[in-house]
């Protein structure tokens, strides 16, 4: 398969992914109905994916699912670059200590493996999605920031940014007009694909118990209630793991093809 094929494979499957997240209503009946009779069903014409222990439709729950981990996925990231910008561009213009202190800071977080350093927010914060995010958030801003202050120490050296400094312009001014929109673009070959890191932690922290509440459809929290049905069913499980899969590998495409897209736009 060609890079284009791929990047159109991936983008397929985001777009179903995005419509899932948005109006799951559109793909799938309810998530909720039990029927006791149907429990523990393989895939079958009536219930594509089969049914869990308590009869619900696993596609269902899958496709409802989507909204909550990328949710944390999406937002995390998102945050995370919102929060990690803010913090280069402070350490790259706010002086020689301020810089010392804020990179020191990061490095102290960038040292505790993302899953751990979540799980670690999670386990201060509470369980809950809202919280799974923020913890997301924490775990890949200091990787962001640290990128953002490499970057903007590069683009003060540009003759523009510098003749805009010597002009007396603002440095808040100078960093939105000339820093930020020359930070943000290569950033983004690195955000896209942390969407799927952000995707993987969520799912980790669901599996754990410390994600949304279990009646709630999401992926990490599907494959763990399967775990005691895997020798009779094994549909509980195997469709959400290859719904994180065929997701995460999604967007490491797009993120590849986006990357790629943004370095042949510099080098000309």
């Amino acid at each position: 398969m060609t890079a284009r094929a791929a990047a159109a494979v991936a983008l397929a499957v985001l777009v179903v992914a995005v419509l899932a997240a948005v109006a799951p209503s559109v793909l799938a009946g309810s998530p909720d109905r039990i029927d006791p009779g149907a429990a523990l069903h393989g895939p079958s014409a009536v219930h594509v994916f089969g049914t869990d222990w308590l009869g619900r439709d696993v596609y269902a729950r899958v496709v409802y699912g989507t909204r909550a981990s990328l949710l944390v996925g999406v937002g995390g990231t998102v945050l995370a670059t919102l929060v990690g910008t803010g913090w280069g561009l402070v350490a790259a213009l706010g002086g020689r200590v301020t810089d010392q202190l804020a990179m020191r800071t990061a490095d102290v977080l960038l040292s505790f493996p993302t899953l751990l350093l979540a799980l670690l927010m999670v386990a201060a914060l509470g369980p809950g999605r809202w919280n799974m995010t923020i913890a997301v958030t924490v775990a890949l801003a200091p990787g962001f920031a640290r990128l953002v202050r490499i970057r903007a120490h590069l683009v003060r050296r540009f003759a523009y940014v510098r003749a805009a400094t010597d002009l007396g312009r603002p440095t808040w001014q100078v960093a939105l007009v000339h820093i930020v929109p020359n930070v943000l673009l290569p950033l983004m070959g690195v955000v896209v694909p942390n969407i799927g890191v952000a995707i993987i932690v969520g799912a980790s922290l669901s599996f754990l118990g410390l994600g949304p509440d279990s009646a709630t459809p999401e992926w990490g929290s599907m494959l763990a209630q399967s775990r005691d049905y895997l020798s009779v069913a094994w549909a509980p499980a195997v469709f959400p793991a290859l719904a994180v899969t065929a997701t995460v590998l999604s967007i490491s495409v797009a993120g590849r093809a986006l990357g790629t897209r943004v370095d042949d736009g510099r080098s000309r």
